[in-house]
Protein backbone atom coordinates (compact mmCIF):
# COMPACT_ATOMS: atom_id res chain seq x y z
CA UNK A 1 0.00 0.00 0.00
CA UNK A 2 2.64 2.67 1.01
CA UNK A 3 4.98 1.32 -2.18
CA UNK A 4 2.06 2.36 -4.27
CA UNK A 5 1.57 5.81 -2.74
CA UNK A 6 5.20 6.00 -2.67
CA UNK A 7 5.60 5.27 -6.70
CA UNK A 8 2.49 7.65 -7.85
CA UNK A 9 3.79 10.46 -5.21
CA UNK A 10 7.16 10.16 -7.68
CA UNK A 11 5.47 9.53 -11.04
CA UNK A 12 2.93 12.82 -10.18
CA UNK A 13 5.56 14.70 -9.10
CA UNK A 14 8.71 13.84 -11.81
CA UNK A 15 6.11 14.67 -14.38
CA UNK A 16 4.89 17.77 -12.87
CA UNK A 17 8.40 19.24 -12.95
CA UNK A 18 9.37 18.35 -16.43
CA UNK A 19 5.95 19.92 -17.85
CA UNK A 20 6.79 23.14 -15.65
CA UNK A 21 10.26 23.57 -16.79
CA UNK A 22 8.82 23.27 -20.54
CA UNK A 23 5.70 25.42 -20.13
CA UNK A 24 8.09 28.42 -18.08
CA UNK A 25 10.46 27.93 -21.02
CA UNK A 26 7.02 28.49 -23.54
CA UNK A 27 5.63 31.72 -20.58
CA UNK A 28 2.55 29.25 -19.76
CA UNK A 29 1.25 29.47 -16.34
CA UNK A 30 2.51 26.81 -13.96
CA UNK A 31 -1.05 25.36 -12.43
CA UNK A 32 -2.03 24.54 -15.70
CA UNK A 33 1.36 22.08 -15.66
CA UNK A 34 0.31 20.44 -12.78
CA UNK A 35 -3.23 20.05 -14.75
CA UNK A 36 -1.88 18.67 -17.68
CA UNK A 37 0.59 16.35 -15.48
CA UNK A 38 -2.59 15.16 -14.05
CA UNK A 39 -4.13 14.23 -17.37
CA UNK A 40 -1.01 12.42 -18.39
CA UNK A 41 -0.60 10.43 -15.49
CA UNK A 42 -4.39 9.89 -14.63
CA UNK A 43 -6.72 7.10 -15.16
CA UNK A 44 -8.22 8.81 -19.15
CA UNK A 45 -4.89 8.52 -20.73
CA UNK A 46 -1.16 6.81 -19.20
CA UNK A 47 -2.71 5.12 -16.04
CA UNK A 48 0.50 5.33 -14.25
CA UNK A 49 -1.37 6.60 -11.05
CA UNK A 50 -3.18 2.90 -10.27
CA UNK A 51 -5.60 4.82 -7.24
CA UNK A 52 -6.08 8.70 -7.74
CA UNK A 53 -7.96 8.89 -4.81
CA UNK A 54 -4.36 9.20 -2.70
CA UNK A 55 -3.61 11.92 -4.60
CA UNK A 56 -7.14 13.56 -3.64
CA UNK A 57 -6.81 12.91 0.17
CA UNK A 58 -3.57 15.15 -0.62
CA UNK A 59 -5.56 17.90 -2.82
CA UNK A 60 -7.85 18.03 0.17
CA UNK A 61 -4.84 19.39 1.99
CA UNK A 62 -4.14 21.56 -0.62
CA UNK A 63 -7.69 23.08 -0.30
CA UNK A 64 -7.13 23.70 3.31
CA UNK A 65 -3.65 25.50 3.26
CA UNK A 66 -4.86 27.39 -0.05
CA UNK A 67 -8.12 28.79 2.28
CA UNK A 68 -5.56 29.20 5.30
CA UNK A 69 -2.92 31.36 3.27
CA UNK A 70 -5.40 33.46 1.72
CA UNK A 71 -6.85 34.53 5.00
CA UNK A 72 -3.85 35.10 6.08
CA UNK A 73 -3.96 37.57 3.78
CA UNK A 74 -6.31 40.30 4.85
CA UNK A 75 -7.41 41.75 8.37
CA UNK A 76 -10.42 42.77 9.49
CA UNK A 77 -9.09 46.27 10.26
CA UNK A 78 -8.38 46.16 6.25
CA UNK A 79 -11.30 44.49 5.06
CA UNK A 80 -12.84 47.37 6.32
CA UNK A 81 -10.84 50.14 5.03
CA UNK A 82 -10.02 48.42 1.78
CA UNK A 83 -11.58 51.11 -0.89
CA UNK A 84 -14.92 51.70 -2.97
CA UNK A 85 -12.68 49.82 -6.15
CA UNK A 86 -12.17 46.24 -4.36
CA UNK A 87 -16.03 46.30 -2.60
CA UNK A 88 -18.41 48.21 -5.77
CA UNK A 89 -16.22 47.03 -8.18
CA UNK A 90 -15.95 43.56 -7.59
CA UNK A 91 -19.55 43.41 -6.70
CA UNK A 92 -20.58 44.37 -10.34
CA UNK A 93 -17.98 42.16 -11.80
CA UNK A 94 -19.27 39.64 -9.92
CA UNK A 95 -23.16 40.51 -10.34
CA UNK A 96 -22.95 40.64 -14.20
CA UNK A 97 -21.01 37.68 -14.54
CA UNK A 98 -23.30 35.45 -12.70
CA UNK A 99 -26.13 37.27 -14.24
CA UNK A 100 -25.04 36.78 -17.52
CA UNK A 101 -24.13 33.51 -16.64
CA UNK A 102 -27.15 32.83 -15.44
CA UNK A 103 -29.09 33.72 -18.55
CA UNK A 104 -27.33 31.90 -20.81
CA UNK A 105 -27.29 28.19 -18.51
CA UNK A 106 -31.43 29.07 -18.40
CA UNK A 107 -31.35 29.72 -22.31
CA UNK A 108 -29.44 25.86 -22.48
CA UNK A 109 -32.27 24.27 -20.68
CA UNK A 110 -30.81 24.31 -16.85
CA UNK A 111 -32.88 24.34 -14.13
CA UNK A 112 -32.06 27.80 -11.76
CA UNK A 113 -29.82 26.43 -9.05
CA UNK A 114 -27.73 24.95 -11.42
CA UNK A 115 -27.28 27.44 -13.74
CA UNK A 116 -26.33 30.07 -10.50
CA UNK A 117 -24.18 27.79 -9.43
CA UNK A 118 -22.41 27.63 -12.66
CA UNK A 119 -22.53 31.72 -13.01
CA UNK A 120 -20.51 31.24 -9.43
CA UNK A 121 -18.16 28.87 -11.17
CA UNK A 122 -17.54 31.50 -13.93
CA UNK A 123 -17.27 35.01 -12.19
CA UNK A 124 -14.03 33.79 -10.32
CA UNK A 125 -10.77 34.53 -11.88
CA UNK A 126 -7.11 33.15 -11.30
CA UNK A 127 -5.64 35.63 -8.78
CA UNK A 128 -2.28 33.50 -8.89
CA UNK A 129 -2.01 33.23 -12.91
CA UNK A 130 -3.19 37.11 -13.10
CA UNK A 131 -0.71 38.80 -10.70
CA UNK A 132 2.42 36.82 -12.10
CA UNK A 133 1.41 38.05 -15.39
CA UNK A 134 1.07 41.41 -13.84
CA UNK A 135 4.23 41.10 -11.87
CA UNK A 136 6.07 39.83 -14.42
CA UNK A 137 5.31 42.97 -17.11
CA UNK A 138 6.11 45.55 -14.53
CA UNK A 139 2.34 46.28 -14.39
CA UNK A 140 1.12 45.98 -10.35
CA UNK A 141 1.04 49.66 -9.91
CA UNK A 142 -0.54 50.56 -13.16
CA UNK A 143 -3.93 51.73 -13.07
CA UNK A 144 -4.68 48.35 -14.61
CA UNK A 145 -3.14 45.68 -11.87
CA UNK A 146 -4.61 48.02 -9.26
CA UNK A 147 -7.90 47.74 -10.13
CA UNK A 148 -7.31 44.29 -11.67
CA UNK A 149 -5.91 43.28 -8.20
CA UNK A 150 -9.02 44.57 -6.03
CA UNK A 151 -11.79 42.93 -7.78
CA UNK A 152 -9.03 39.49 -7.71
CA UNK A 153 -8.94 40.40 -3.82
CA UNK A 154 -12.53 40.76 -4.05
CA UNK A 155 -13.43 37.15 -5.49
CA UNK A 156 -11.15 35.58 -3.01
CA UNK A 157 -13.22 37.09 -0.50
CA UNK A 158 -16.84 36.17 -2.34
CA UNK A 159 -15.41 32.68 -2.04
CA UNK A 160 -16.79 32.35 1.51
CA UNK A 161 -20.35 33.29 1.33
CA UNK A 162 -20.45 31.04 -2.00
CA UNK A 163 -19.21 28.12 0.26
CA UNK A 164 -22.24 29.01 2.91
CA UNK A 165 -25.22 29.31 0.29
CA UNK A 166 -24.43 26.05 -1.60
CA UNK A 167 -26.00 23.28 0.46
CA UNK A 168 -29.01 26.12 0.22
CA UNK A 169 -28.91 25.84 -3.12
CA UNK A 170 -28.65 22.55 -3.66
CA UNK A 171 -32.18 21.97 -1.92
CA UNK A 172 -30.87 19.81 1.40
CA UNK A 173 -33.45 20.81 3.76
CA UNK A 174 -37.35 21.44 3.57
CA UNK A 175 -37.28 24.88 5.43
CA UNK A 176 -35.45 27.67 4.33
CA UNK A 177 -36.23 29.93 6.55
CA UNK A 178 -34.83 27.87 9.29
CA UNK A 179 -32.00 27.14 7.35
CA UNK A 180 -31.13 30.72 6.83
CA UNK A 181 -31.50 31.38 10.37
CA UNK A 182 -29.07 28.47 11.37
CA UNK A 183 -26.94 29.62 8.94
CA UNK A 184 -26.76 33.28 10.15
CA UNK A 185 -26.03 31.81 14.04
CA UNK A 186 -23.34 29.56 12.72
CA UNK A 187 -21.74 32.64 10.89
CA UNK A 188 -22.52 35.01 13.83
CA UNK A 189 -20.44 32.11 15.99
CA UNK A 190 -17.50 31.90 13.80
CA UNK A 191 -17.50 35.73 13.76
CA UNK A 192 -17.44 35.57 17.75
CA UNK A 193 -14.78 33.15 18.19
CA UNK A 194 -12.19 34.94 14.90
CA UNK A 195 -12.75 38.50 17.33
CA UNK A 196 -11.75 36.70 20.39
CA UNK A 197 -8.94 34.72 19.59
CA UNK A 198 -7.61 36.74 16.92
CA UNK A 199 -7.86 39.56 19.54
CA UNK A 200 -6.37 37.78 22.93
CA UNK A 201 -6.20 34.29 22.69
CA UNK A 202 -4.30 33.94 19.27
CA UNK A 203 -1.73 36.35 19.88
CA UNK A 204 -1.18 35.75 23.37
CA UNK A 205 -0.34 31.76 22.26
CA UNK A 206 1.75 32.54 19.54
CA UNK A 207 3.54 35.44 21.13
CA UNK A 208 4.77 33.10 24.01
CA UNK A 209 5.40 30.69 21.32
CA UNK A 210 7.39 32.82 19.30
CA UNK A 211 9.43 33.91 22.42
CA UNK A 212 10.39 29.63 23.38
CA UNK A 213 12.73 30.52 19.77
CA UNK A 214 11.41 27.03 19.02
CA UNK A 215 11.11 26.58 15.31
CA UNK A 216 9.38 23.37 15.39
CA UNK A 217 7.43 24.52 18.25
CA UNK A 218 5.74 27.45 16.14
CA UNK A 219 5.42 25.09 12.99
CA UNK A 220 3.19 23.22 15.17
CA UNK A 221 1.31 25.56 16.10
CA UNK A 222 0.38 27.02 13.56
CA UNK A 223 -0.46 23.83 11.48
CA UNK A 224 -2.34 23.02 14.74
CA UNK A 225 -4.55 26.10 14.34
CA UNK A 226 -5.14 25.71 11.18
CA UNK A 227 -6.37 21.96 11.24
CA UNK A 228 -8.65 22.65 14.66
CA UNK A 229 -10.60 25.48 13.05
CA UNK A 230 -10.95 23.34 9.86
CA UNK A 231 -12.22 20.38 11.77
CA UNK A 232 -14.39 23.35 14.10
CA UNK A 233 -16.32 24.52 11.35
CA UNK A 234 -16.66 20.68 9.66
CA UNK A 235 -18.67 19.94 13.27
CA UNK A 236 -20.59 22.80 12.55
CA UNK A 237 -21.67 21.41 9.14
CA UNK A 238 -19.97 23.54 7.11
CA UNK A 239 -16.74 22.81 4.99
CA UNK A 240 -13.15 22.29 6.32
CA UNK A 241 -11.67 24.95 4.13
CA UNK A 242 -13.99 27.88 5.65
CA UNK A 243 -12.70 27.10 8.77
CA UNK A 244 -9.15 27.40 7.67
CA UNK A 245 -9.84 30.76 5.93
CA UNK A 246 -10.99 31.36 9.22
CA UNK A 247 -7.65 30.34 10.91
CA UNK A 248 -5.70 32.78 8.20
CA UNK A 249 -7.85 35.52 9.50
CA UNK A 250 -7.58 34.90 13.23
CA UNK A 251 -3.77 35.37 12.52
CA UNK A 252 -3.88 37.64 10.06
CA UNK A 253 -4.16 40.61 12.93
CA UNK A 254 -0.78 39.04 14.77
CA UNK A 255 2.52 39.98 15.05
CA UNK A 256 3.88 36.94 13.82
CA UNK A 257 1.76 36.83 10.72
CA UNK A 258 5.01 36.75 8.48
CA UNK A 259 6.36 34.33 10.34
CA UNK A 260 3.29 32.07 10.34
CA UNK A 261 2.91 32.54 6.53
CA UNK A 262 6.72 31.79 5.63
CA UNK A 263 6.38 28.95 7.38
CA UNK A 264 2.71 27.65 5.77
CA UNK A 265 3.81 28.71 2.04
CA UNK A 266 5.77 25.07 1.02
CA UNK A 267 2.82 23.25 2.63
CA UNK A 268 0.45 25.64 0.29
CA UNK A 269 3.11 25.29 -2.50
CA UNK A 270 3.32 21.77 -2.40
CA UNK A 271 0.03 19.99 -1.59
CA UNK A 272 -1.75 22.78 -4.01
CA UNK A 273 0.17 21.00 -6.59
CA UNK A 274 -1.66 17.34 -5.46
CA UNK A 275 -4.41 19.86 -5.59
CA UNK A 276 -4.37 20.80 -9.31
CA UNK A 277 -2.99 17.27 -10.09
CA UNK A 278 -6.28 16.01 -8.83
CA UNK A 279 -7.95 18.38 -11.09
CA UNK A 280 -6.26 17.32 -14.05
CA UNK A 281 -6.93 13.19 -13.28
CA UNK A 282 -10.99 14.04 -13.58
CA UNK A 283 -10.39 15.40 -17.15
CA UNK A 284 -11.19 12.83 -20.14
CA UNK A 285 -8.76 14.40 -23.20
CA UNK A 286 -11.60 12.29 -25.35
CA UNK A 287 -13.69 15.30 -24.92
CA UNK A 288 -11.67 17.62 -26.49
CA UNK A 289 -11.49 15.28 -29.31
CA UNK A 290 -15.04 14.33 -30.13
CA UNK A 291 -16.52 18.13 -28.85
CA UNK A 292 -14.12 20.29 -29.66
CA UNK A 293 -16.22 23.04 -31.40
CA UNK A 294 -18.75 22.82 -28.05
CA UNK A 295 -15.31 23.17 -25.83
CA UNK A 296 -14.15 26.17 -27.97
CA UNK A 297 -17.39 27.48 -28.21
CA UNK A 298 -18.13 27.59 -24.60
CA UNK A 299 -14.41 28.83 -24.01
CA UNK A 300 -15.08 31.90 -26.42
CA UNK A 301 -18.84 32.63 -24.61
CA UNK A 302 -17.03 32.55 -21.36
CA UNK A 303 -13.99 35.06 -22.23
CA UNK A 304 -16.58 37.17 -24.41
CA UNK A 305 -18.88 37.27 -21.41
CA UNK A 306 -16.39 37.78 -18.22
CA UNK A 307 -14.55 40.64 -20.55
CA UNK A 308 -17.71 42.20 -20.88
CA UNK A 309 -18.62 41.94 -17.56
CA UNK A 310 -15.16 43.28 -15.96
CA UNK A 311 -15.23 45.98 -18.18
CA UNK A 312 -18.47 47.26 -17.70
CA UNK A 313 -17.25 47.12 -13.70
CA UNK A 314 -14.46 48.94 -14.12
CA UNK A 315 -16.07 51.69 -16.35
CA UNK A 316 -19.04 52.39 -14.21
CA UNK A 317 -16.06 53.54 -11.65
CA UNK A 318 -15.03 55.82 -14.05
CA UNK A 319 -12.03 54.57 -15.72
CA UNK A 320 -11.52 55.13 -18.95
CA UNK A 321 -12.42 52.98 -21.40
CA UNK A 322 -8.83 51.80 -22.38
CA UNK A 323 -8.53 50.86 -18.70
CA UNK A 324 -11.61 48.85 -18.18
CA UNK A 325 -11.07 47.08 -21.42
CA UNK A 326 -7.54 45.74 -19.94
CA UNK A 327 -8.75 44.53 -16.85
CA UNK A 328 -11.91 42.87 -19.01
CA UNK A 329 -9.01 41.13 -20.81
CA UNK A 330 -7.22 40.60 -17.43
CA UNK A 331 -9.79 38.80 -15.76
CA UNK A 332 -11.73 36.42 -18.76
CA UNK A 333 -10.30 33.33 -17.12
CA UNK A 334 -11.73 30.74 -14.80
CA UNK A 335 -10.14 30.79 -11.74
CA UNK A 336 -8.23 28.29 -9.27
CA UNK A 337 -11.27 28.64 -6.51
CA UNK A 338 -13.78 27.57 -9.01
CA UNK A 339 -12.41 24.10 -8.81
CA UNK A 340 -12.76 23.81 -5.59
CA UNK A 341 -16.80 24.99 -5.47
CA UNK A 342 -16.88 22.58 -8.36
CA UNK A 343 -15.45 19.94 -6.18
CA UNK A 344 -18.15 20.74 -3.42
CA UNK A 345 -20.75 21.39 -5.89
CA UNK A 346 -20.80 17.47 -7.34
CA UNK A 347 -21.33 16.61 -3.51
CA UNK A 348 -24.29 18.90 -3.39
CA UNK A 349 -25.93 17.91 -6.74
CA UNK A 350 -25.35 21.14 -7.68
CA UNK A 351 -22.84 20.18 -10.93
CA UNK A 352 -23.46 16.92 -13.19
CA UNK A 353 -20.19 14.57 -13.88
CA UNK A 354 -20.66 15.19 -17.90
CA UNK A 355 -21.10 19.35 -16.88
CA UNK A 356 -17.87 19.31 -14.53
CA UNK A 357 -15.80 17.39 -17.58
CA UNK A 358 -17.08 20.71 -19.76
CA UNK A 359 -16.12 23.03 -16.82
CA UNK A 360 -13.04 21.18 -16.65
CA UNK A 361 -11.98 22.01 -20.49
CA UNK A 362 -12.81 25.26 -21.11
CA UNK A 363 -11.25 26.51 -17.92
CA UNK A 364 -7.87 25.07 -19.24
CA UNK A 365 -8.41 26.63 -22.96
CA UNK A 366 -9.18 30.01 -20.44
CA UNK A 367 -6.19 29.88 -18.26
CA UNK A 368 -3.94 29.24 -21.14
CA UNK A 369 -5.26 31.51 -23.03
CA UNK A 370 -4.43 34.11 -20.30
CA UNK A 371 -1.26 34.90 -20.22
CA UNK A 372 -1.23 35.47 -24.66
CA UNK A 373 -3.73 37.77 -24.23
CA UNK A 374 -3.26 39.80 -21.41
CA UNK A 375 0.22 40.14 -23.24
CA UNK A 376 -1.68 41.82 -26.17
CA UNK A 377 -3.99 43.77 -23.96
CA UNK A 378 -2.38 47.18 -24.85
CA UNK A 379 -2.96 46.35 -28.67
CA UNK A 380 -6.57 44.62 -28.30
CA UNK A 381 -8.12 48.06 -26.50
CA UNK A 382 -6.14 50.30 -28.52
CA UNK A 383 -7.46 48.71 -32.03
CA UNK A 384 -11.19 47.88 -30.24
CA UNK A 385 -11.48 51.89 -29.57
CA UNK A 386 -9.30 53.70 -32.65
CA UNK A 387 -9.72 51.14 -35.61
CA UNK A 388 -13.22 49.23 -34.88
CA UNK A 389 -14.59 51.28 -32.85
CA UNK A 390 -13.13 55.05 -33.22
CA UNK A 391 -14.52 57.68 -31.66
CA UNK A 392 -16.83 55.23 -28.84
CA UNK A 393 -14.11 55.24 -26.76
CA UNK A 394 -14.33 59.09 -26.00
CA UNK A 395 -18.42 59.19 -26.30
CA UNK A 396 -18.67 56.54 -23.59
CA UNK A 397 -15.72 58.36 -21.41
CA UNK A 398 -17.98 61.30 -21.92
CA UNK A 399 -21.10 59.46 -21.31
CA UNK A 400 -18.83 59.55 -17.32
CA UNK A 401 -17.53 62.47 -17.58
CA UNK A 402 -14.01 60.57 -17.09
CA UNK A 403 -12.09 62.70 -18.69
CA UNK A 404 -12.70 65.66 -17.48
CA UNK A 405 -10.78 67.69 -14.94
CA UNK A 406 -11.58 66.47 -11.10
CA UNK A 407 -11.74 69.99 -10.13
CA UNK A 408 -14.27 71.02 -12.07
CA UNK A 409 -13.02 74.39 -12.46
CA UNK A 410 -11.77 76.49 -16.40
CA UNK A 411 -8.64 77.31 -15.50
CA UNK A 412 -6.43 79.84 -17.27
CA UNK A 413 -4.51 78.92 -20.12
CA UNK A 414 -0.85 78.28 -18.82
CA UNK A 415 2.59 78.44 -20.01
CA UNK A 416 6.07 77.08 -19.71
CA UNK A 417 4.81 75.03 -16.83
CA UNK A 418 6.01 71.28 -15.92
CA UNK A 419 3.35 68.43 -16.84
CA UNK A 420 3.93 65.26 -14.90
CA UNK A 421 1.99 62.20 -16.37
CA UNK A 422 1.82 59.78 -13.76
CA UNK A 423 0.96 59.80 -9.78
CA UNK A 424 2.71 57.03 -8.62
CA UNK A 425 5.16 57.43 -6.50
CA UNK A 426 7.90 59.20 -9.05
CA UNK A 427 5.09 61.70 -9.95
CA UNK A 428 4.30 62.32 -7.00
CA UNK A 429 8.00 63.23 -5.75
CA UNK A 430 8.43 65.17 -8.77
CA UNK A 431 5.18 67.24 -8.14
CA UNK A 432 6.52 67.84 -4.35
CA UNK A 433 9.54 68.94 -5.27
CA UNK A 434 7.68 71.19 -7.82
CA UNK A 435 5.27 72.69 -5.04
CA UNK A 436 7.84 73.38 -2.94
CA UNK A 437 10.42 75.08 -5.15
CA UNK A 438 6.74 77.52 -6.47
CA UNK A 439 7.07 75.77 -9.95
CA UNK A 440 3.40 75.47 -11.77
CA UNK A 441 2.51 72.10 -12.87
CA UNK A 442 -0.26 69.85 -14.06
CA UNK A 443 -0.69 66.70 -13.26
CA UNK A 444 -2.11 63.88 -15.84
CA UNK A 445 -3.60 60.49 -13.77
CA UNK A 446 -5.97 57.67 -15.78
CA UNK A 447 -6.83 56.23 -12.32
CA UNK A 448 -9.63 58.46 -10.26
CA UNK A 449 -7.92 57.26 -6.66
CA UNK A 450 -4.82 58.95 -7.40
CA UNK A 451 -6.44 61.83 -9.66
CA UNK A 452 -8.30 62.29 -6.33
CA UNK A 453 -5.07 62.20 -4.46
CA UNK A 454 -3.42 65.18 -6.15
CA UNK A 455 -6.29 67.10 -6.18
CA UNK A 456 -6.53 67.15 -2.50
CA UNK A 457 -2.94 67.97 -2.61
CA UNK A 458 -4.37 71.31 -4.38
CA UNK A 459 -2.34 70.67 -7.99
CA UNK A 460 -4.06 71.04 -11.13
CA UNK A 461 -5.20 67.65 -12.45
CA UNK A 462 -6.79 65.85 -15.16
CA UNK A 463 -8.23 62.62 -15.24
CA UNK A 464 -7.51 60.55 -17.95
CA UNK A 465 -5.30 58.70 -20.59
CA UNK A 466 -2.58 60.96 -21.78
CA UNK A 467 -1.99 58.41 -24.82
CA UNK A 468 -5.50 60.91 -26.44
CA UNK A 469 -4.53 64.15 -27.62
CA UNK A 470 -8.03 65.85 -25.65
CA UNK A 471 -6.43 64.84 -22.41
CA UNK A 472 -3.08 66.30 -22.73
CA UNK A 473 -5.08 69.45 -24.34
CA UNK A 474 -6.18 69.80 -21.14
CA UNK A 475 -2.86 70.07 -19.17
CA UNK A 476 -1.84 72.61 -21.74
CA UNK A 477 1.05 69.98 -22.50
CA UNK A 478 1.75 72.18 -25.78
CA UNK A 479 3.07 75.33 -24.16
CA UNK A 480 4.65 73.47 -21.45
CA UNK A 481 8.26 73.84 -21.29
CA UNK A 482 8.68 70.14 -19.31
CA UNK A 483 6.97 66.96 -19.04
CA UNK A 484 8.00 64.08 -17.10
CA UNK A 485 6.64 60.89 -17.53
CA UNK A 486 6.44 58.41 -15.23
CA UNK A 487 4.25 55.53 -16.06
CA UNK A 488 4.78 52.18 -15.03
CA UNK A 489 4.14 50.71 -18.58
CA UNK A 490 6.61 50.94 -21.38
CA UNK A 491 3.64 50.39 -23.70
CA UNK A 492 2.06 53.00 -22.62
CA UNK A 493 5.09 55.46 -22.01
CA UNK A 494 5.95 55.14 -25.90
CA UNK A 495 2.06 55.86 -27.02
CA UNK A 496 2.17 58.97 -24.60
CA UNK A 497 5.70 60.16 -26.43
CA UNK A 498 4.33 59.69 -29.42
CA UNK A 499 1.15 61.60 -28.97
CA UNK A 500 3.29 64.37 -27.09
CA UNK A 501 5.52 64.96 -29.79
CA UNK A 502 2.66 65.60 -32.17
CA UNK A 503 1.52 68.64 -30.36
CA UNK A 504 4.92 70.34 -28.14
CA UNK A 505 8.39 70.95 -28.37
CA UNK A 506 8.74 70.70 -24.82
CA UNK A 507 12.06 68.60 -22.88
CA UNK A 508 10.54 65.80 -22.13
CA UNK A 509 11.99 63.60 -19.21
CA UNK A 510 10.99 59.29 -19.44
CA UNK A 511 11.09 57.50 -16.45
CA UNK A 512 12.29 53.87 -17.89
CA UNK A 513 12.01 50.51 -16.09
CA UNK A 514 14.66 48.89 -17.63
CA UNK A 515 17.80 49.95 -19.80
CA UNK A 516 16.74 48.19 -22.60
CA UNK A 517 13.54 50.50 -23.47
CA UNK A 518 15.71 53.39 -23.28
CA UNK A 519 16.66 53.44 -27.11
CA UNK A 520 12.95 52.87 -28.00
CA UNK A 521 12.27 55.84 -25.36
CA UNK A 522 14.48 58.10 -27.40
CA UNK A 523 13.01 56.99 -30.67
CA UNK A 524 9.80 57.85 -29.86
CA UNK A 525 10.47 61.25 -29.12
CA UNK A 526 12.31 61.84 -24.82
CA UNK A 527 14.97 64.02 -24.33
CA UNK A 528 16.05 62.28 -21.01
CA UNK A 529 15.27 58.92 -20.08
CA UNK A 530 16.50 58.03 -16.53
CA UNK A 531 16.14 54.00 -16.57
CA UNK A 532 15.34 52.74 -12.99
CA UNK A 533 17.52 49.58 -13.28
CA UNK A 534 20.68 51.06 -14.19
CA UNK A 535 20.85 53.83 -11.47
CA UNK A 536 19.66 51.18 -9.19
CA UNK A 537 22.84 49.01 -10.43
CA UNK A 538 24.97 51.77 -10.08
CA UNK A 539 23.81 53.11 -6.74
CA UNK A 540 25.29 49.55 -5.42
CA UNK A 541 27.99 50.07 -7.36
CA UNK A 542 29.00 52.96 -5.44
CA UNK A 543 28.00 51.65 -2.15
CA UNK A 544 30.07 48.53 -2.68
CA UNK A 545 33.20 50.99 -3.73
CA UNK A 546 32.64 53.05 -0.57
CA UNK A 547 32.39 49.88 1.43
CA UNK A 548 35.76 49.19 0.25
CA UNK A 549 37.10 52.83 0.36
CA UNK A 550 38.27 53.16 -3.19
CA UNK A 551 38.70 57.08 -3.46
CA UNK A 552 35.64 58.82 -4.75
CA UNK A 553 37.61 60.20 -7.80
CA UNK A 554 37.72 56.35 -8.89
CA UNK A 555 34.10 56.03 -8.09
CA UNK A 556 33.22 58.25 -10.36
CA UNK A 557 35.36 58.00 -13.23
CA UNK A 558 33.93 53.95 -12.96
CA UNK A 559 30.40 55.04 -12.82
CA UNK A 560 30.87 57.58 -16.05
CA UNK A 561 32.46 54.93 -17.52
CA UNK A 562 29.29 52.30 -16.99
CA UNK A 563 26.96 54.80 -18.19
CA UNK A 564 28.86 55.68 -21.25
CA UNK A 565 29.12 51.74 -21.50
CA UNK A 566 25.12 52.19 -21.65
CA UNK A 567 25.00 55.38 -23.90
CA UNK A 568 26.79 53.57 -26.42
CA UNK A 569 24.48 50.79 -26.48
CA UNK A 570 21.32 52.91 -26.82
CA UNK A 571 23.49 54.82 -29.68
CA UNK A 572 23.53 51.40 -31.13
CA UNK A 573 20.43 50.30 -30.91
CA UNK A 574 19.25 53.95 -32.36
CA UNK A 575 21.03 53.38 -34.96
CA UNK A 576 20.14 49.66 -35.90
Amino acid sequence: MHDGLYKELVVVLALAVGIILLFRRLKMPGVLGFIIAGMLAGPHMLGWVDEPDRVNELAEFGMIFLLFVIGMGFSLNDLSSIGITVFVGGSLQALFTISLTTGVCRLLGMAMPEAVFIGFLVTLSSTAIVLRVLQEKGKLDSPVGRVTSAILIFQDILVVPMMLVMPMMAGKSSDIGADLLQLLVKVLLLLTIVYVCGRWAVPKLLRMVSNGRNKELFIITVVLLCFSAAWGTAALGLSLALGAFFAGLIISGTDQVHHASGIVQPFHQLFMSFFFVSIGMLVDPALFISSPLTIIGLALLVMLGKTIAGFLSVWLLRYPVRTALQCGLALFQVGEFSFVLAVSGIGFGLLSPDHHQLFLAVSIITMAATPLVMARSNRIAGGTFNTLLPRTGEALDSLLNVSSDPTDVERPLLKDHLVIIGFGLNGRNVALAAQSTKVRCVVVEEDPELADLAVQRGIHTVQGDAAHTTILDKAHAASAKVVVVALAESGQTKRVLANLRSITKAHVIVRSRTAADEAAMYIKGANEVISEDLEGSLQVVDRVLRAYQVPRTAINEIDQHLRDLQQSSVSEAKAG
